[in-house]
């Protein structure tokens, strides 16, 4: 299984959330692939610069140097982000253009996105787990 870990997730990560490391240790210790997303690593960053939190940034950074970073340079990411966002905005369910873009990266990759957002719940098609939920 290979799973893309969604902006809250890392954030709880670097909060040292135990139920979400422990979860994520067994993962990659199974040999399982984890990633992050472009735009998970652009909304962790700019928060953490703007509050000038420097040993979050180091801890961010080494976190990222573990996992593989993955950008929006396939076209099929985009195009199935705009499916996503006309079918939300069509059924008068948005969500953030992030979510969508993180939630279109997991899509087309064909990962389980990690992520306690419930707004992902309303995406079509995602493979969706909640590390923070009981049983997992």
């Amino acid at each position: 299984m290979t799973y893309l870990i969604d902006t809250n997730i890392v954030t709880y990560i670097l909060k040292n959330n135990q139920t979400i490391i422990n979860k994520l240790d067994k993962v990659t210790e199974l040999g399982e692939e984890v990633f992050i997303s472009c735009i998970t690593y652009y909304e962790i960053k700019r928060g953490l610069l703007a509050v000038n939190a420097t040993k979050q940034l180091d801890a961010f950074a080494e976190l990222c140097s573990e996992f593989i970073i993955l950008f929006l340079d396939d076209i099929a990411i985009i195009e199935r982000a705009c499916e996503i966002h006309a079918d939300l905005k069509i059924n008068g369910t948005p969500i953030q253009d992030a979510d969508v873009l993180i939630a279109a990266t997991a899509i087309t990759h064909d990962l389980n996105l990690v992520s306690n957002d419930s707004d992902m719940l309303r995406v079509q098609n995602l493979k969706l787990e909640n590390w923070l939920s009981r049983g997992v």
